[in-house]
């Protein structure tokens, strides 16, 4: 931010204009670590990693959803449809996404 003198903004919308439009068009992904920051990398054992931990962070903030918000509503209205439909759905991919971040 303080070479470019752009706002965090400005910076996170680069970054992903980067991910997705230019790593697409030279098909390199681009990765963060907290070591090496975003980087281009040509080894695919690093978009791997990358992936995995992403649907880690993603299975996490599902798995709040469902026993945060999801759970204690079928809790206390057990015959809403909607409800019903939303927890299968979801643990329908939570389950997809705890075997991708393996």
């Amino acid at each position: 931010m303080s070479a470019t003198r752009l706002t965090r903004s400005q910076v996170g919308r680069g970054i992903r204009h980067v991910r997705d439009v230019v790593a697409a068009e030279n098909l390199t992904p681009i990765t963060w670590t907290r070591r090496d920051g975003f980087m281009f990398s040509d080894d695919p054992v690093d978009w791997i990693e990358y992936d995995k931990r992403q649907f880690r962070q993603i299975l996490g903030r599902l798995t709040r959803v469902i026993t945060g918000t999801l759970d204690p509503y079928l809790a206390r209205y057990p015959d809403d449809e909607w409800a019903q439909l939303a927890t299968a759905q979801l643990t329908g991919v939570r389950a997809t996404l705890a075997q991708l971040s393996k």
